[in-house]
């Protein structure tokens, strides 16, 4: 594929290289540098990646303002054997921005012309910078000076990463006058956010039959425990016959962790609002506050171009690996449903995801699979959940979040075929025992922790 108003190659890193992510940044919908492809296309790779994306990471954080950082992503690819780095840049919600060196001019601002950075002219340089968003949440000062952000902190260690004395001016939870902003005010232990799953019995809000809060601690908590809740009524219908065992489940899981991790990032939080999630028997609604950013179309979004409205959400998400990669989500979701399932407004975006099959009060409090009496010998065994004395000492010895040999230590446990069948796996299957990156369950950096509903387990004994 030749270069294009959206991709740009290098065959190393050079000294323009912030002028070409500043170009992407102004731009409506970002764009893609591969380092390690010539300008005819033909990869010649690169020789240190893991030093390269160092270099690159650094130059991004410190040369550019305002602050790219959770606006581009590196993602390291093999072509033809070699080693490429792929920096993925998204659009930037405060343009304009420019080369720090050069400062906010025509030398140090850029705007993508074809294939090409070109120097931004003063007047759209005075037109963007008039418009610079500046009521974002980065910029908003916390309600709240005395916060604590032990939540963090803890999902921070789980993926093997520890937060320094200087964490807050890392993640950039400081305003200019070095308060605490808004993005910290969401981080900490303790807030006024409130995020709901509500259930309705029917097509409609009239019959709420459960409601859920959980807010009022860090986003990043709230954000599991979504995603906990809605995975256990993503429940697997299973029908067997004499020839194959079929197996499904109420929604696409992987479609449905994009869209609950999308509405969380990219909420508009200005308003106090936070995203909400309603089930109905015909579907799962989630509705975030604000619709699409100015300068992003529908197509724009669809093919997975981003303007990103909380750039400092988005880089602890991603911290976290809440977030794979820069506009992978709507393609995501898009594999397992149609465009028609999103419903933009003026100050709100609906994700609709339709059930595989009607979503009652009685399947749910049932059992996990629906078997078709007819097709199945009276002597198969159904699948439950395992509430045995395993896994109560398994839940009894967690403390935090734990590695899967963490909790064999604390067990005494050899085996780790043994733990894995007989502890483990029956207390995720039951919902007392969540991963910290479900869906990657054999990753190398995979740690497990209490839900809600395993913490209620504990607490009742």
């Amino acid at each position: 594929m030749p270069e294009n108003k959206n991709i740009e190659y290098k065959q190393k890193v050079t000294p323009e290289l912030e002028k070409e992510v500043v170009a992407f940044l102004n731009s409506n919908e970002g764009g893609v540098i591969y380092i390690g492809i010539d300008k005819n296309g033909i990869p010649v790779g690169v020789n240190d990646a893991d030093q390269e994306q160092l270099i690159i990471k650094d130059r991004l954080k410190n040369n550019i303002l305002p602050s790219c950082m959770g606006l581009f992503d590196l993602v390291l690819e093999q072509k033809e054997a070699k080693d490429i780095i792929k920096i993925i840049v998204a659009g930037g919600y405060e343009k304009p921005y420019y080369v720090k060196k050069y400062g906010l001019s025509e030398k140090g601002a850029f705007i993508r012309v074809g294939s090409a950075a070109e120097p931004m002219p003063t007047r759209q340089i005075e037109q963007l910078f008039s418009k610079r968003i500046r009521n974002s949440i980065g910029n908003m000062k916390s309600p709240k000076q005395t916060l604590q952000f032990q939540q963090l902190h803890i999902y921070y260690q789980s993926t093997g990463k520890v937060l320094n004395e200087q964490f807050a001016r890392n993640l950039e939870l400081l305003t200019e006058e070095e308060n605490y902003n808004y993005v910290a005010y969401l981080m900490s232990d303790i807030n006024n956010i409130s995020v709901k799953v509500a259930r309705y019995q029917g097509l409609n809000r009239v019959n709420l039959v459960e409601s859920n809060e959980y807010g009022y601690e860090s986003l990043i908590k709230a954000t599991h425990q979504v995603l906990d809740k809605l995975n256990l009524e993503n429940r697997t219908l299973t029908k067997i016959t004499s020839k194959e065992r079929k197996e499904q489940r109420l929604w696409n899981a992987i479609a449905l962790r994009e869209a609950v991790v999308n509405a969380f990032v990219h909420n508009d939080y200005t308003k106090e609002v936070a995203p909400k999630f309603e089930i109905f028997d015909d579907r799962l609604e989630i509705t975030s506050h604000g619709s699409l950013p100015d300068g992003l179309s529908q197509d724009e979004f669809f093919e997975g171009y981003s303007i990103i409205r909380n750039k400092e959400l988005m880089r602890i998400f991603k911290d976290l690996d809440l977030v794979e990669q820069l506009g992978s989500g709507i393609p995501r979701i898009l594999q397992a449903y149609s465009k028609d399932c999103f419903h933009f407004s003026e100050n709100f975006l609906r994700v609709v995801l339709p059930s595989s099959e009607p979503v009652t009060m009685q399947d749910t409090e049932q059992v996990t699979e629906r078997v078709t009496p007819q097709d199945t010998p009276q002597d198969t065994p159904q699948d439950t959940p395992q509430d045995t004395m395993q896994v109560g000492e398994l839940l009894k010895v967690f403390t935090g979040v734990h590695t899967r040999e963490e909790l064999q230590k604390m067990l005494r446990l050899s085996d780790r075929e043994h733990f894995r069948k007989t502890y483990l796996q029956p207390a995720i299957e039951a919902g007392f025992v969540a991963l910290t990156i479900p869906d990657k369950p054999t990753s190398r950096n995979q740690k497990y922790y209490l839900t809600e509903k395993g913490k209620g387990k504990i607490s009742k004994k």
